[in-house]
């Protein structure tokens, strides 16, 4: 199972949640690279957001919230 199948499957469980867990791990590569790839990590959150959001919405519940 790919890990965009398994971030699927647990914002299918808990989208409510899936915007905190995204800002903190993206947090963290941010950290580990020393913020070189910022851009990049900032481009993936707000994907990843988006993608969540859609996915709750399919399913009837509230699209996860940001900071």
């Amino acid at each position: 199972m790919s890990i965009v199948q398994k971030f699927m499957d647990l914002v299918g469980k808990h989208g409510d949640k899936a915007g905190p867990a995204i800002d903190k791990a993206g947090d963290m590569i941010d950290r580990k690279t020393g913020n070189k790839y910022k851009g990049q990590v900032d481009e993936a959150q707000r994907r990843a957001k988006e993608a969540a959001a859609e996915q709750a919405r399919r399913r009837g519940q509230q699209p996860p919230t940001s900071r």
